[in-house]
């Protein structure tokens, strides 16, 4: 799949904010503070639409990016160990659970981002309890997988295919070597329809 448009049409910092009129499914990207959320979407549209800071906790809002005028990519808050408030925190738990309760329905998918250097991460088994519960389709993507040795990477590839079995898809992926770009493009394109 090559995506030819990209646009961030919507942003929601609160419960009084609208979410965008529904397009053709929307893809979801989660996960910890500085896991390289921002970076993958840059990397997947091939723009630099998503603002990157090495400071965790860069996106405080929920974002709606429009793909060749078929579906959105959603970027949701990281949670974990980004430096903000607890009035801050509760206002993106409060979001994000708004997001999945109002849009669930025309989710094709939410691509859990882990930091492939470490084992599963207390927040990160609490997000993926969550996504169970509400029935979501999930795939999980294992950031930063170059800055391992190969033995580690598949010591850490293993690791997690044992925790999660066969059910769950799980994609290993650099922003320095690109490598798990093209899948998850295909499956995008599998799941929403997409054509080259």
């Amino acid at each position: 799949m090559k995506i030819k448009n990209v646009e961030l049409v919507k942003t929601i910092y609160s419960k009084k904010d609208k979410f965008p009129v529904p397009l053709n499914g929307e893809f979801v990207f989660v996960g910890r503070s500085n896991v390289g959320k921002s970076t993958l979407l840059n990397t997947l549209t091939g723009t630099n639409i998503a603002k990157i800071s090495k400071k965790p906790g860069k996106t405080a809002s929920v974002n709606f990016y429009k793909i060749n005028n078929l579906f959105y990519f959603v970027d949701l808050p990281g949670y974990g160990f980004a430096k903000v408030s607890e009035k801050e925190r509760i206002r993106w738990k409060q979001i994000i659970e708004m997001y999945f309760e109002s849009r669930f329905w025309n989710i094709k998918i939410v691509f859990l981002l882990i930091d492939g250097r470490h084992e599963l991460q207390k927040n990160d088994e609490q997000m993926i309890n969550w996504l169970k519960d509400l029935d979501l389709q999930f795939s999980i993507i294992l950031t930063k997988i170059d800055k391992l040795k190969m033995s580690e990477k598949s010591k850490m590839i293993s690791y997690y295919k044992r925790l999660f079995g066969e059910n769950y898809i799980i994609i290993p992926y650099s922003a320095i070597t690109k490598e798990g770009v093209n899948e998850i493009l295909n499956l995008v394109e599998v799941l929403g329809g997409a054509k080259n």
